[in-house]
């Protein structure tokens, strides 16, 4: 018996109705289903009372979820995209991602689109895309506090956001540099549309092999946006008398002492979209933020008497 799964926004009436339809027209068609949550893939938040929050990068993965299942389907906005791929990428499994959000950058069809896209999906007719993922660690001397998956971006900064923060940062095995801004975002391509190109970073295509480090609001003209090969390792040391923030695509993080090292890497595991269509990676970038689109036309002169 061939296997799927479902992951869903639980907060979206849509999305659980919706998920409920195609539990039911998969099973009876003779197809085993696995639902879980978009919750599940949202790590904690550790506390000043409580600074170990650490949940194994493996551990997310939902019951009956394994490398088994040929396929996922994922219904919400961009959000549950991030979280269901925390979830499944250790798997390998390959996500449709379906859009009953609002932007919904990074899903691939909408929801009234979705009897077509099924078809596509149960004939075999798509292809899929891999894009990279960075895993995240936090150590304190020798212990590891905190880990994540991450296909956007690393952000770490101040509590609140309300004056400098100084940073050393080794890429690789090149010489540290310091940097003093509001904050460090270290961005995959994926990421490269989110909050980095919000903080002036370049957008950068999903299939090129890299990272990119993008100070926020820097305090000098020369700490500019940097981009380099992913297979360097990325270790941000805090040089701040206080504790930072670190966030981790947006809705997981913990706290960052100054004794702290955060080390990313790009993980072994890849997020596997499901395209029905070749990938366009312009065409998004048109639709969704406007790039490229054409020049309006100049009004004819007009010639005075």
């Amino acid at each position: 018996m061939p296997k799927a799964g479902i992951i869903y926004n639980e907060i979206k009436p849509a999305a659980c109705r919706i998920a409920m339809q195609l539990k039911d027209e998969l099973t009876a068609s003779g197809w085993e289903v696995c639902t879980a949550i978009g919750e599940g893939g949202i790590l904690g938040y550790s506390r000043p009372n409580s600074p170990v929050c650490h949940t194994p990068i493996d551990s997310l993965v939902p019951p009956g979820f394994d490398e088994s299942m040929a396929f996922a389907i994922v219904l919400g906005g961009d959000g549950t995209v991030l979280a269901a791929f925390r979830q499944v990428a250790p798997c390998g499994i390959p996500l449709l991602t379906v859009n009953t959000g609002h932007m919904g950058f990074l899903t691939e069809v909408y929801s009234n689109q979705l009897a077509l896209a099924m078809k596509n999906l149960l004939d075999g007719d798509y292809q899929i895309e891999e894009r990279a993922m960075l895993s995240v660690r936090l150590w304190r001397e020798e212990y590891l506090l905190w880990e994540a998956l991450c296909l956007n971006e690393m952000v770490i900064h101040r509590e609140p956001l309300t004056s400098m923060c100084h940073f050393e940062v080794e890429i690789g095995y090149h010489a540290p540099v310091d940097i003093a801004a509001d904050g460090l975002i270290i961005s995959t391509p994926t990421g490269s549309t989110a909050y980095s190109l919000s903080a002036g970073g370049p957008v950068v295509t999903p299939g090129v092999a890299a990272l990119q480090l993008v100070p926020i609001c820097p305090h000098s003209l020369a700490s500019r946006a940097l981009v380099f090969a992913d297979t360097e390792p990325v270790t941000v040391y805090s040089v701040n008398p206080h504790r930072l923030v670190m966030v981790v695509d947006g809705n997981a993080g913990c706290y960052v002492l100054p004794d702290d090292r955060v080390h990313l890497e790009r993980s072994p595991y890849s997020a596997r979209f499901i395209r029905l269509q070749p990938p366009e990676f312009f065409k998004i970038l048109r639709e969704k933020l406007g790039w490229g689109l054409p020049h309006i036309a100049k009004p004819t002169s007009v010639e005075l008497p």
